[in-house]
């Protein structure tokens, strides 16, 4: 499906963000992707400029077109018209092997080097007495360790975004350099930080995050007062594209509640989750 080059102005930003995670993907690309907008974005991706990327998902599911919102990664719209259904174990053994283009991970903390925290946040204590104990690494250890790229989305703030995590559970560039390299690492390493402010990427060099795009709306001085390092920036800092016309028509039929999009699941019941299944079906199988 050809995308327009016309931009939509009548946007929200967590649409922002769907399409600016959409613009992170190539076409034949096979990406490991999560629910909320990372799963929006590839849906979005492949509905416009990549109508060959494949889609896995952690319970399974490899190439799935789902005629229903996604709200869990057990859902069974993971299966929608999948390629295949197989088991999580397989999923990241083929992961290990090479087999997955893009990973999309976040996390609670984040450093200049791309490292992850979701395991604990130390305060004045340390891994055995943290200030506070987080869900842990998941898949995401793996995902970042083996994808041939990955793509981080955090908001931003001072408190996320640190000179270095108090733990490192899902690799980055290690302490920049050839430093992951050398610790045997199979996959790429991160291309790009996705906020809610601004969009990151990484020296080819150094491996250290800098700034390259600023969301509509927001200055870099705003983007400092929220890192807790001496930001590097681009020469010439963008603009974050706004979504497309198309794009945003596609979030809009795909999260026609607004469950990702604006807050719709704190308002869904039983009997608007069954409306929302019955309206979409026919609009998601004529995008299909």
């Amino acid at each position: 499906m050809a995308e327009s080059q016309n931009f939509a102005r009548d946007y929200n930003l967590p649409e922002l963000l769907v399409a600016a995670a959409a613009r992170e993907l190539r076409d034949g690309d096979v990406v490991f992707v999560g629910v909320g907008v990372p799963l929006l974005g590839a849906l979005v991706a492949k509905l416009t400029h990549a109508p060959n990327l494949i889609m896995a998902m952690e319970s399974g599911s490899v190439g799935p077109m789902p005629y229903r919102i996604v709200l869990g990664i057990g859902d069974n719209a993971c299966v929608e018209n999948a390629i295949c259904t197989t088991s999580l174990w397989r999923l990241f053994a083929d992961q290990q092997r090479g087999y997955f283009d893009v990973g999309m991970v976040g996390g609670a903390q984040v450093d200049k080097y791309g490292n992850l925290n979701s395991t604990a946040i130390f305060g004045s204590g340390d891994y055995y007495h943290p200030a506070s104990r987080l869900p842990g690494s998941g898949g995401a250890n793996d995902i970042a360790s083996s994808a041939h790229r990955t793509v981080i989305t955090i908001p931003l703030e001072k408190r996320r975004f640190l000179e270095r995590v108090d733990y490192i559970t899902s690799p980055g560039y290690l302490d920049g350099y050839n430093s992951r390299k050398k610790a045997g690492l199979p996959g790429g390493g991160p291309v790009a930080i996705i906020t809610n402010k601004c969009i990151f990427r990484f020296d080819p060099e150094t491996k250290e995050a800098y700034l390259d795009s600023v969301h509509p709306g927001v200055s870099v001085e705003e983007v400092r007062a929220n890192v807790s390092w001496d930001l590097k920036v681009a020469p010439e800092v963008k603009v974050t594209p706004p979504p497309t016309e198309e794009q945003l028509r596609i979030i809009r039929i795909i999260d026609r509640a607004g469950i990702y999009t604006n807050n719709g699941l704190k308002n869904l019941t039983f009997e608007s989750y069954i409306q929302l299944l019955e309206g979409s079906l026919e609009e998601l199988q004529q995008l299909f």
